[in-house]
């Protein structure tokens, strides 16, 4: 069973939302190649210390390439999330990307109720 997250998660997860998709479209630039990246939603524990940050990838073919790329570079992204939130948060959390395939399923039904 899933708990509703509190104000405080949700505000955090929205300043790290909009901070992640800064650092991608300005510091890591490089990871995204011709791909048209989203950060769709961020999910923060609790405790603040681990965000889960789902990325939404066009062309979806690309997604788990630039996941790689993106996991293999999350130290750096952290770096450069804990320069951005440091007067905000004590402790900047440990973050994970994942897909958010959603889009990629409203395509795929879309295409098969078309047939």
């Amino acid at each position: 069973m899933e708990r509703e997250e509190t104000t405080r998660q949700q505000k955090v997860g929205r300043q790290i939302q909009k901070d992640i998709s800064d650092i991608l479209l300005k510091e890591a630039r490089h990871l995204v190649q011709g791909a048209m990246v989203t950060v769709s939603k961020v999910r923060v524990s609790p405790d603040l210390t681990f965000a889960k940050i789902y990325l939404s990838v066009f062309p979806f073919e690309r997604s788990e390439a630039m996941l790689g790329a993106l996991r293999e570079n999350s130290p750096k992204i952290r770096y450069e999330l804990g320069r951005r939130v440091k007067n905000q948060l004590r402790i900047v959390p440990e973050i994970a990307f994942a897909v958010d395939d959603s889009l990629e399923y409203v395509d795929r039904i879309e295409r098969l109720i078309k047939e």
